[in-house]
């Protein structure tokens, strides 16, 4: 307290000596935040555009040069040279270091230095080992035109920035989190980055996309250049090994092996997916086997692993770096422009400086040439003083340096009072002009590079390329990808049951009525007698009003979905007839399908999953003069409308009951299924190659590079090969044809067959390993062109046409076929087929079964029944619903 009252009577005028001795402690402490982040902004967490580095990154790569000897230095030992400049622990050193080594560009490492497809982390560092790689000693390094700055203590010079002559930091990708902001530059392709470099200097433009070790697909088309705000998907690539294992060769950058499996575990526990088991054999190559159990469709699987594991993610880019000791939010084009300019800037300075040493040593070679052939060195033997003997040397040169490129200097002159005596001795003239010829010539070349600069460039990019793009080719491959909906790939992994008179839908209510299978993220549909409609989200138990007629899980954009419906409209009230489909809804709203009169009711009702439309019988109570009682409705003479349409009215008077007279086939058209080349998917959208209109039991047919030909149903959920070579309709009459090798006869061999089962792959050629397909071809009458390889000292033979109709006839599918020729064979190609009239599909006229729930059929999980079921209907000219289906779908009343 008495020091505070001391301190309170300082006079306030006299403020020199309070204000010498005394500091406030705000003025301590307020810029301390404003420097902190500051320091942790420029030299720790965000890259320099001019090398790519961080500071920690670069003195690494700085202590690795000065102990470059060429051999494999101890990690450990160069992250404590390291510690010399970084004023930072060794453990963030020799994790930076790693993290530099497992990029595989600038270090040459030798030892366990992790796995980044396992996530097995390095060795310890007195373990492992590294060196420059030859790439890093002639990109990253220039001393001559390199700036220096001292070290943290004053002891050592550094680099402020290495004179990088390539996109590094692109080539690397950078992460950090600074204060108040990040960083999240991607790697990209080492090739693409040289390409996009040699436009960029030709004034072409360019894109240049993201590039992962990991592998792995990759949708673009949200990158936003890299900036904020953009973002990319990425994906496994996951292959059917056979009809129960699916395999896991490339994933996603971001994630490894480990943690991929974890969130495929998690996956089915939750039932999100069923598997059985899996198997991690990863080691130089990912290959991750998910096992899975019978009547599981490996198509949903895979995307269901995409919708609710790892195997896919998201990315979202974020272009930060430091740009004039100053944080710079720029796109990946920018920052390749920056860095190529740079380059140039580079290049041109090593130029200028070799340059300069070129004409130093042309000139000092040329006084050396002048003072041993004059014999100007004898001009000093009476010299008795220094400043004598240079202005002898000196008078002595004059006569002969006028064509001399600069004047000579004192330095000069004593540097050649430095030549021994042995040297003049063995002087040979000839010698001497031979290296001023050289010197004069290595010259004129790098005059010619700095008057064209930027061709200098463009050509020492090209030698990049030439001598360290090999093995670097892109590996993540880049695709469009389709939207997967998590509701049609779940696993049903509950049961829903419906107390249809108290009004409650749920998972719990076991002891009641049995519904359908579904997930916890499904929807449900739900009706009730008096008209009303609702959709809610799947739960344990649920409200959604008495007397329920109808409940199904709900799909969301479905219009093959017809509902038939017959009500009353109020107390009293006339009889509507309607059609209509449910298409989109809001959750948990209670919708009216009648007019919204009190007392108003549903006489009748069916879903239909392929708009069938039945016919009914309506019976009138006998009321006063009605005369006709009863007479039949067909609903295919009803429109479909919207599900708050009116409908037309059916009786003004009292109806007794409606009975069903006889189901109904589909009034739907078959569906057009196109197949889009860019996501390589089916779809009903109009998207792609049309493969024609699909009834219930068309197939697809799809043969494979390999020799495999098969025939399924349709399924939007389908995925297909990078190696198929045709994907069209099935038509079980048309022959396919094959030209292939037969490894073990060394011939290529001809067959014509039928595909005769369903749902079967057939391996059509033989199975050695040698062997593989060269044509295949669905034409009725294809046509080949043989073209021969010339025999040494013979003509070549001319090239054969082979109308394969005429060659072969149509046998089995596992017969060998016929050998084409004995000669040996340099092409073949395939030619115009022969026009031929294919023979019309006989239908009957009353068959309108729908295609769409066979595309969908295997999305509902009853697809073999279906189609069984719709075989025997199609035989019959019916539809394509069971009569037990129909007695589930139909409601009386």
């Amino acid at each position: 307290m008495e020091e505070n009252e001391d301190l309170n009577q300082i006079p306030q005028d006299n403020k020199e000596e309070p204000q010498d001795a005394l500091t406030k402690v705000t003025g301590m402490y307020k810029d301390w935040f404003l420097d902190y982040a500051s320091y942790v902004i420029l030299e720790r967490a965000v890259p320099a555009i001019e090398d790519g580095f961080k500071p920690v990154q670069r003195r690494i790569m700085h202590a690795l040069k000065e102990l470059d000897d060429g051999r494999y230095n101890k990690v450990a030992n160069v992250v404590g040279h390291t510690m010399q400049y970084h004023p930072h622990g060794d453990a963030s050193i020799a994790d930076a270091m790693v993290q530099i080594g497992q990029k595989d560009l600038l270090i040459d490492t030798q030892g366990n230095w992790g796995n980044i497809l396992t996530g097995d982390s390095a060795a310890a560092s007195r373990y492992i080992e590294a060196r420059l790689t030859k790439f890093a000693l002639e990109v990253v390094f220039s001393p001559k035109i390199t700036e220096w700055q001292k070290s943290y203590d004053g002891r050592k010079k550094e680099p402020v920035n290495l004179p990088v002559k390539f996109p590094l930091l692109l080539a690397q990708g950078a992460e950090g989190i600074a204060v108040g902001l990040s960083t999240k530059v991607l790697p990209h392709n080492f090739i693409e980055l040289i390409d996009a470099s040699i436009k960029h200097l030709k004034g072409q433009r360019f894109t240049i996309y993201p590039d992962f070790p990991t592998a792995g697909i990759i949708d673009v088309s949200n990158y936003n250049d890299g900036m904020r705000g953009g973002r990319i998907r990425v994906r496994a690539r996951i292959g059917q090994l056979d009809k129960n294992t699916l395999v896991i060769s490339e994933i996603p950058f971001g994630t490894n092996t480990s943690s991929l499996i974890d969130t495929i575990l998690k996956a089915n526990d939750k039932g999100k997916i069923r598997i059985k088991k899996i198997e991690d054999n990863t080691a130089q190559n990912v290959e991750i086997l998910v096992h899975l159990p019978n009547g599981i469709s490996p198509d949903k699987t895979i995307d269901a692993l995409y919708a609710f594991t790892a195997c896919e993610s998201s990315i979202s880019p974020l272009g930060c770096i430091i740009e004039d000791n100053k944080p710079l939010f720029i796109g990946v084009t920018e920052m390749l422009k920056e860095s190529t300019d740079n380059t140039v800037a580079l290049l041109k300075a090593e130029l200028e400086i070799q340059l300069k040493e070129l004409e130093e040593q042309w000139h000092f070679a040329s006084l050396e040439r002048i003072f041993i052939e004059n014999r100007i060195y004898r001009d000093i033997e009476e010299e008795e003083t220094w400043e004598g003997v240079i202005a002898a040397i000196d008078k002595g040169l004059s006569p002969f340096t006028k064509h001399l490129r600069r004047a000579v200097t004192e330095d000069d002159i004593v540097r050649l009072t430095e030549i021994r005596i042995k040297r003049i001795s063995k002087f040979d003239l000839d010698k001497a002009q031979q290296l001023l010829d050289s010197l004069e010539s290595r010259i004129a070349e790098i005059k010619h590079h700095l008057a064209n600069l930027i061709d200098f460039a463009i050509a020492y990019f090209k030698s990049l390329k030439e001598k360290y793009g090999k093995g670097r080719e892109r590996k993540s491959e880049i695709r469009i990808f389709d939207d997967i909906e998590a509701t049609k790939v779940v696993i049903r992994n509950t049961k829903l049951y419906v107390n249809r008179e108290e009004g409650f839908v749920g998972t719990s209510l076991k002891r009641d009525e049995y519904v359908t299978d579904c997930s916890d993220i499904d929807d449900i549909i739900v009706f009730t007698r008096e008209g009303k409609m609702m959709v809610a989200k799947v739960d344990s138990k649920i409200f959604v009003g008495k007397n329920i007629i109808h409940v199904a899980v709900f799909k969301k954009k479905d219009k093959r979905t017809i509902y038939n419906m017959v009500y009353k409209d109020g107390k009293g009230g006339a009889n509507y007839i309607k059609r209509f489909n449910v298409t989109s809804v809001t959750r948990d709203r209670e919708y009216d399908l009648t007019q919204g009169k009190p007392q108003s009711g549903v006489l009748y009702f069916s879903a239909n999953p392929n708009g069938e439309a039945e016919v009914i019988t309506v019976l009138l109570r006998q009321v006063g003069s009605v005369k006709k009682l009863k007479w039949d409705i067909d609903f295919a003479d009803v429109l479909i409308k919207g599900r708050g349409a009116k409908g037309n009215l059916v009786t003004k008077y009292s109806v007794k009951r409606i009975e069903l007279k006889e189901k109904g086939v589909s009034t739907l058209k078959p569906r057009k299924i196109w197949f889009d080349e860019v996501v390589r998917r089916l779809n009903v959208d109009g998207r792609g190659e049309l493969l024609g209109e699909f009834r219930g039991d068309d197939m697809l047919l799809v043969v494979t590079q390999k020799g495999i030909a098969k025939t399924f149903t349709p399924n939007l959920s389908t995925h297909f090969d990078d190696d198929m070579l045709v994907l069209e309709k099935w038509n079980p009459e048309k022959p396919l044809s094959a030209v292939y090798y037969d490894g073990e006869k060394e011939r290529f061999y001809v067959k014509r067959f039928l595909i005769e089962s369903e749902n079967k792959e057939d391996l059509f050629i033989s199975e050695h390993p040698k062997s593989y397909l060269e044509i295949v071809s669905t034409d009725w009458k294809p046509v080949i062109e043989i073209e021969f390889v010339k025999p040494r000292g013979k003509e070549v033979k001319p090239n054969q046409t082979v109308e394969l109709e005429e060659f072969i006839s149509i046998k089995g599918i596992k017969a060998l076929g016929n050998q084409l020729t004995t000669e040996r064979v340099k092409n073949i190609n395939i030619l115009d087929p022969i026009p031929y009239e294919e023979p019309e599909e006989l239908k009957p006229s009353d068959m309108e079964v729908v295609d769409e729930e066979n595309v969908d059929a295997k999305e509902s999980g009853d697809s073999s029944d279906q189609n069984s079921e719709n075989k025997k209907s199609k035989a019959k000219g019916k539809g394509r619903s069971s009569e037990e289906d129909d007695e589930s779908q139909i409601k009386l009343f």
